[in-house]
């Protein structure tokens, strides 16, 4: 375990030192392409290519003059670019004699101090200079105060290094990394061994692989301004994240196209603190853009971001946010127990090739990139899918092995078809996202505790003894032709013990003449190598049922869901032999039993079809049973469990959505006349779609002369006096415990002068609330309830006469 630990750390220090992409949040004065990148990285080759004259005149744009007395701070050419500028910039504009614009000293006055640098000191200079000028952009084109302030710092930091010939280091009183320990890559590292080392190789790699993920995403993440923040969430905690946030400008961003500035990552420098800032919001967005993205995803990638991936996240949210978790402690340990589950050292590069950004790059067959998607976060497009391709041989036979399999087994079986889509159904993605949530396996066991009592399903105790290998079934019968082995013979000599202690009124003579009867069989219970039930039947293929003659379990071993679960391996048996009918005769004792198994008295086999291929018995009532072939019986119980969760967790969230206030809307004290109405918070939530509308949009003054027209004729209606102002409490001290979102014709004046209706459906929809709002409160009977009736007429009628409406 603590190789492994080791490991997945040095992955990720090995990588520090790798270019990476840039994110932005749609400032195009920063670098967010991989183009851009590049073409930074390409103008500090073509600069390093220069003569070392031209190399002079572009260091000494940024040289004091050395003349004795001058304040001149950079030399300028007095002789401008010739347009169009030729070609070859290799060439100088300027020698050492040319006069400066700004000072009339020479060129030479400017660098005296560079003559005797060699070149490589020029070299990187120069580099600095190309960063210089990248930060000059980014500070004239940044929109937000906080971010343009860090960058003009950093500007003026590393022009002040061209003049002194030092070395670019952030220093003041945002500190030096790293800032906070145990980091967040070594508190995931942690995490995974603090929940996962005890499981296999296999699913132990699984979450291994997703911690990397997780860490290589947040290397990439471009956190949201302080502005944004605090428009979002408020400034309960702003001070400290603006700390961070410049923190992680300084140290993680700038410098991933400033190269002149040491980068660190942000997983090894920032620890528990940072992590709880963004985690929500990264959550959730990373998500979201997995599920926007699925399609173009391979199946098995799919899979992992969709099903193990939110479980992953939602276990790491409890450590992340809890006052108690182990894995921020600077001293944790691990039990190395299991130490031999662990997966065999995991490539994280391969020799000649970069590591990758922090060591993570198996995650993706190409770059990561991040764009702004416009709201001030990043946007991640994972290309060629969430893990490399680079693959063990072993897997790669075993998942086409795999393949091969389901196929054939399709092929053989064509009553297994795919379930369709029901409409109205819950959505897959739902369903996947509600079953990553179930962490704790006692909760598919049935409904919340606290309201139910938690009864498990009767075979659930005997499918966990099978899956444990305490018991097991098998199907077993006698043959004349070729001769049962030794151990099938004591099989069948103790299910014919256990029947005839079983079934005592039933002649033991006739018991054995059907229990090694060749054409009858037996699906056998074992347990410690002993038979403690059974059940006896014989298979009709061409009739499409099977008859099942004794089914018993012995007494010492009942109640323990032994013969519910016998009963659904039975069922299982059959539908993969292509027979979906069961029939049996069953005694005043059995009928309960065979009730609870899905049989009833109501045979829904043609009479034709088992008509003289079953004995009757006397006292007996004859019961069947239907399979269906797309349910797996023996997981039936369990199946169902997870569907009722899911369809509570369902409830619940359509629950929190009607109960949720959503914020309002402080875009127009900053000047916005005009919103998208999807834009508004809970719209879209509560079911608007967004309907294309053909007609072009009206006239803004047109539109306004309108509507105004149409309100103050509704105003003046005789029946519109309720609706005129909003309704006081004195007059109806509960009505806004009852309305939640009230409206008024003063109100609707109001909204009109400030523009607010920049849409005629936005009046249509205020207009219809007073209505539906005075319907809600008051009674049919009353005067109220009629008013809203004739003024809504008369308003409609209006609208139409006015153009604004088609009905």
């Amino acid at each position: 375990m603590a190789s492994e630990e080791s490991k997945l750390m040095n992955g990720i220090e090995d990588g520090q030192n790798v270019p990476r992409t840039v994110q932005t949040q749609g400032n195009p004065a920063e670098i967010s392409r991989p183009n851009n990148f590049q073409r930074i990285a390409q103008k500090k080759m073509m600069v390093k290519s220069f003569p070392r004259n031209k190399k002079l005149e572009k260091l000494a744009v940024y040289s004091s003059c050395k003349t004795e007395g001058c304040t001149c701070n950079g030399w300028k050419n007095p002789n401008p670019p010739p347009n169009p500028p030729r070609m070859d910039v290799s060439q100088p504009l300027a020698n050492l004699t040319d006069p400066c614009r700004s000072c009339a000293h020479s060129l030479g006055s400017h660098v005296s101090h560079l003559e005797n640098v060699d070149t490589d000191e020029l070299d990187r200079l120069l580099r600095i200079v190309v960063d210089v000028e990248n930060l000059f952009m980014c500070v004239h084109r940044e929109e937000d105060s906080d971010t343009k302030q860090v960058y003009f710092v950093l500007f003026k930091l590393m022009r002040k290094c061209i003049h002194s010939q030092s070395t670019p280091v952030v220093e003041g009183q945002i500190g030096k990394p790293p800032f906070e320990k145990p980091s967040i890559a070594k508190g995931v590292t942690n995490f995974v061994m603090y929940k996962f080392g005890n499981l296999n190789q296999k699913e132990w790699q699984t979450m291994y692989d997703l911690a990397k993920m997780f860490l290589h995403c947040l290397n990439h993440w471009k956190l949201e301004t302080p502005t944004s923040r605090a428009a979002r969430y408020g400034n309960s905690d702003i001070k400290d994240y603006k700390v961070n946030y410049t923190r992680w400008l300084c140290f993680c961003h700038a410098p991933a196209f400033c190269d002149s500035l040491e980068r660190y990552e942000t997983t090894l420098i920032f620890g528990r603190n940072l992590l709880r800032q963004v985690f929500h919001t990264m959550r959730r967005q990373l998500l979201d853009k997995f599920r926007a993205e699925k399609d173009r995803m391979p199946p098995d990638k799919r899979a992992l971001v969709l099903n193990h991936f939110p479980r992953f996240l939602s276990m790491l949210e409890e450590e992340v946010y809890s006052a108690t978790s182990p894995i921020w402690d600077t001293d944790f340990t691990h039990n190395q127990t299991n130490s031999a589950n662990l997966p065999l050292s995991p490539t994280l590069g391969t020799p000649g090739q970069a590591a990758g950004v922090s060591g993570l790059n198996r995650f993706t067959s190409s770059t990561v990139t991040a764009a702004s998607n416009g709201e001030g976060f990043t946007s991640l497009n994972i290309s060629g899918g969430i893990i490399s391709p680079r693959r063990s041989s072993r897997s790669l036979e075993a998942a086409e092995k795999r393949k091969a399999e389901e196929e054939a087994a399709e092929q053989e079986d064509p009553k297994r078809q795919r379930l369709e889509v029901v409409e109205g159904d819950v959505p897959s993605e739902t369903v996947a996202k509600v079953l990553t949530t179930i962490t704790d396996p006692n909760e598919m066991l049935g409904p919340d505790s606290s309201l139910f009592p938690a009864h498990a399903a009767r075979d659930e105790a005997a499918r966990q003894e099978e899956d444990k290998g305490r018991i097991k079934f098998v199907v077993i019968n006698n043959s004349l032709s070729n001769k049962p082995t030794k151990q099938i013979y004591c099989w069948l000599i103790g299910l014919q013990t256990v029947f005839s202690h079983q079934l005592p009124r039933m002649p033991k003579e006739y018991i054995s003449r059907l229990v090694f009867d060749p054409k009858h069989k037996c699906l056998a219970l074992v347990k410690d190598n002993k038979v403690i039930g059974g059940i006896c039947f014989r298979m009709f293929p061409t009739q499409g049922f099977t008859e099942i003659v004794f089914c018993a379990v012995t007494s010492n071993e009942q109640v323990k869901g032994y013969g519910t679960h016998m009963m659904n391996h039975l069922k299982d048996y059959h539908i993969q032999h292509n027979i979906c009918h069961f029939l049996t005769f069953a005694d005043e004792f059995a009928i309960g039993y065979f009730k609870k198994q899905g049989f009833s008295k109501e045979i829904k086999l043609a009479k034709a079809a088992y008509l003289g291929y079953i004995k009757d018995y006397e006292g007996a009532t004859l019961m069947g049973c239907e399979l269906n072939p797309r349910i797996k019986y023996t997981e039936f119980s369990s199946i169902i469990r997870k569907q009722k969760d899911i369809v509570k967790r369902v409830i619940e969230e359509k629950q929190e959505l009607e109960d949720k206030v959503f914020s309002g809307l402080t875009c127009f004290k900053d000047g916005v006349h005009q919103i998208p109405i999807e834009s508004i918070p809970g719209v879209l939530e509560a079911g608007f779609k967004v309907e294309i509308s053909e007609e072009p949009p009206m006239d803004p003054e047109v539109l306004y002369t309108s509507l105004r027209t149409v309100l103050q004729q509704a105003k003046n209606h005789a029946s519109a006096w309720p609706f005129l102002k909003p309704v006081e409490k004195s007059e109806a001290p509960d009505y806004y415990d009852h309305i939640r979102f009230p409206m008024d014709l003063r109100t609707m004046g109001d909204r009109l002068k400030a523009r607010y209706y920049c849409d005629k459906r936005l009046f249509i929809a205020d207009m219809t609330r007073i209505f539906t709002n005075c319907r809600s409160y008051n009674e049919p009977d009353t005067e109220y309830y009629k008013c809203a009736n004739v003024v809504e007429r008369f308003f409609f009628s209006k609208m139409k006469e006015a153009g604004l409406m088609d009905r």
